[in-house]
């Protein structure tokens, strides 16, 4: 919460972290701590990666510091270094993970490709992954089922369906968001009922595209 209050996790901070995850695309999580370093110093050029990585956490250190005084007895700096770097490597890592066992389930149920979506895509229309059927594009965005449960989730969604509705009106198709649970280690999709509903978006465009042809 301190983190989305104070902005120490958006693009401008840590970098487009969901975009350099997807382009190094590692096998492990060390793998993705050095790539992450490398990109992090080709974006931010003034700056060694690990300091400052270190800095983002002395920065929330003295926020919480100022502004939740009757806690900081209980927060150290130490703490606070810790959660930034855990949040940048490990939570973006096991996100990934996720993020991809669920692409790999889709593209098994609908027997087609799905790739990653530019940053700019994520940016602006909130779109992670997407489908090119006959030249146009179906959008997915992934999230996971405890995300329709957060706190402000009703303004999360009228957002969403204002920045869907510009993608179909730009690139021909419709934005699906995908809700995965995770099970013993498996990532299970939370409202099935999406796959079918892509399904009938993907025979749409190639009817379309049938008829103008």
């Amino acid at each position: 919460m301190a983190l989305n209050r104070w902005g120490l996790n958006k693009k401008t901070k840590v970098g487009p972290v969901s975009d350099w995850i997807r382009q190094c695309a590692p096998k492990s999580m060390e793998e993705w701590r050095q790539c992450y370093f490398e990109k992090c110093k080709q974006h931010f050029h003034q700056h060694e990666p690990k300091e400052y990585l270190e800095e983002l956490g002395k920065m929330l250190y003295k926020k919480i510091k100022n502004v939740v005084l009757q806690e900081i007895k209980s927060v150290s700096l130490e703490d606070c270094v810790k959660y930034i770097e855990d949040l940048v490597i490990k939570k973006t890592f096991e996100g990934y993970g996720r993020e991809i066992e669920t692409v790999r389930g889709l593209e098994k149920e609908l027997g087609i490709s799905i790739q990653p979506a530019p940053d700019e895509w994520d940016r602006r229309y909130n779109v992670d992954y997407y489908i090119e059927i006959s030249g146009k594009c179906i959008g997915i965005q992934i999230k996971p089922s405890s995300f329709k449960h957060a706190p402000l989730s009703h303004k999360w969604t009228e957002s969403q369906r204002k920045t869907h509705e510009e993608f179909q009106k730009k690139y021909g198709g419709k934005v699906f968001t995908v809700f995965s649970n995770g099970e013993k280690g498996k990532k299970k999709l939370h409202n099935l009922e999406v796959i079918e509903e892509i399904r009938r978006e993907i025979e749409r465009l190639k009817s379309s595209s049938n008829l103008n042809s």
